[in-house]
């Protein structure tokens, strides 16, 4: 791979497809499904059934129930989750209740959504990250994002199903692959990658699995499989929603994010997500800014006199990639926006940094989350959690799990090294990087392809990643938001905005306004390519 914006991509390839970071739930019940739900239906139109009484919500929850039957666990067998709520229904009946009762409690009272299996909630839903040492670990209480999203009314269908510890297990992985839930398929074809590590959060929402899904990035792990899957995505500011609850990777490149087909519901559970958590000291800091509503942000016109950086280094030499790329700009500017091109937006390599963080943030985050969950904890340590996988033959059928004892060797997080590689990181992606490019230029936001076509999965040989451009956002810290772009022979391509921190407002009225423009989200189709 050609060397582009002077990132170490020998290092990447190794990082970055861990980063982009089961099937094993009982079957439901196939129950009468009497009502019809368009594949690209939205909060605003689910709000309107609710009120004009098309549907309840217990029978919107039922649909959606019956469909992940059809298409998770049957049918194309799209192994998008592990777990299904089983207590859905009655959520959703309690929520219908108070609907009769005149007491609405939001947009998201009553939206069917899923979460990716990584994130606690305090029922009958283990949290497993895929592994299949953690499938009886039920977590004591919701994550702090999990009890906003009850508090709005949101109805949680179950736990989607992800690359196992969002990818940073091994050398080599498979996207989507989990030693829980096997491999995770795309719905647009079933031997195409839905890309990680919140494969099963993209297809949910794409396959209509579910109105919303809430997945996590540390470095591409809601762009790249909202790419592949042609769905919306928004990496938020590291800080806007609290990680507590969250089994992690890094506590300096860690967040959740909303997945949706419409920028418009992205935005509206983005506001629903942004709490400060006296415990999350990112949610703590002076410098964050944040809304309740994200909605005010969507504007057709949001891109008129905005200076746009356009990043065409990951784009390489893939003529076709570069033809998407150049329709879309084309539209900016015909809206009004002023395109700046760059060769890049990053000081220096910063990749090697961030992989010894990412090792010393893993094994200290582990720790303290298996530690959180008491004498429930099916594991005490990272010890014994690399001692039992490596026992398990369907574990190791595949991939080496090294990365888990690379985190091991790590000492504690006082050590020069790790603070040293924190340092720089941090100065060379965000003062010397994302910041200064945007401040020398004046820039607004940039733009780049969030990656290419989906590649085809492939157990053996791991990803076979070509173009993507995650990593200054996802290293800084900073915001990225994708949005579909357009096809190639029938595959998503997506479109990603970011820019400096706490920027999800311009970068909204940015996304907005091109998703507007051009609706190039398309429905998938199941079909098998050969």
């Amino acid at each position: 791979m050609k060397n582009y914006n002077t990132i170490n991509f020998q290092a990447l390839r190794v990082v970055l497809p861990l980063l982009l970071l089961c099937s094993c739930g009982s079957p439901i019940r196939k129950e009468a499904d009497p009502i019809t739900v368009n594949d690209e239906i939205t909060i605003a139109e689910i709000q309107e059934a609710y009120k004009t009484g098309k549907y309840s919500i217990e029978e919107l929850t039922r649909f959606y129930l019956n469909r992940i039957d059809s298409l998770s666990y049957n049918g194309p067998e799209l192994n998008a989750m592990i777990t299904v709520n089983p207590d859905a229904l009655s959520i959703a009946e309690q929520l219908d209740d108070e609907m009769n009762e005149g007491s609405v409690r939001g947009p998201l009272h009553g939206i069917p959504i899923v979460l990716k299996d990584n994130i606690d909630t305090g029922d009958k839903m283990p949290c497993t990250a895929g592994a299949r040492v953690m499938k009886a670990s039920y977590p004591l209480e919701d994550s702090p994002l999990a009890a906003q999203l009850r508090q709005a009314g949101a109805v949680i269908l179950g736990k989607a199903n992800m690359s196992e510890w969002a990818n940073f297990h091994s050398n080599y992985s498979s996207s989507g692959w989990s030693g829980l839930g096997g491999q995770t398929k795309n719905p647009y074809d079933l031997t195409r990658n839905p890309c990680g590590s919140s494969s099963g959060s993209a297809v949910a929402v794409s396959a209509n699995l579910c109105v919303l899904a809430i997945g996590t990035e540390t470095n591409g792990s809601i762009v790249c499989p909202s790419n592949n899957n042609g769905i919306v995505g928004i990496k938020p500011t590291v800080g806007l929603i609290s990680r507590r609850g969250i089994i992690p990777i890094s506590f300096t490149q860690d967040t959740g994010g909303p997945m949706a087909r419409t920028v418009t519901d992205a935005a509206i559970c983005l506001g629903a997500l942004t709490a400060v958590d006296s415990l999350d000291a990112k949610t703590l800091s002076p410098d964050r800014k944040v809304c309740r509503d994200y909605t005010q942000f969507l504007k057709t016109d949001g891109m008129v006199g905005k200076r746009i950086g356009y990043w065409k280094s990951p784009l390489g030499h893939n003529k076709r990639m570069t033809e998407v790329m150049d329709r879309a700009v084309t539209f900016f500017k015909s809206q009004g926006a002023v395109i700046v091109e760059l060769d890049s937006v990053i000081a220096q390599d910063t990749s090697d940094y961030s992989f010894t963080v990412l090792l010393y943030e893993f094994k200290d985050g582990l720790n303290q989350y298996l530690q959180n969950l008491g004498s429930a904890a099916p594991v005490p340590d990272l010890v014994a959690l690399i001692e039992e996988t490596f026992k398990d033959s369907i574990e190791m059928k595949y991939f080496d799990h090294e990365l888990l004892k690379m985190a091991q060797s790590k000492g504690s997080l006082d050590e020069e090294d790790y603070l040293n590689a924190l340092q720089e990181m941090l100065k060379l992606s965000q003062k010397e990087g994302i910041d200064a490019v945007m401040n020398q230029n004046r820039l607004d936001a940039i733009i780049a392809p969030t990656g290419g076509p989906a590649w085809k999965t492939d157990l053996i040989n791991g990803d076979n990643f070509g173009i993507y451009s995650s990593s200054p956002a996802a290293i800084a810290g900073y915001p990225n938001i994708t949005v579909p772009m357009g096809q190639i022979d029938g595959l998503p391509v997506g479109l990603s905005i970011f820019g400096r921190a706490w920027s999800e407002p311009e970068l909204l009225e940015i996304a907005y306004a091109y998703e507007q423009g051009t609706a190039k989200r398309f429905t998938p189709s199941y079909i098998i390519a050969p």
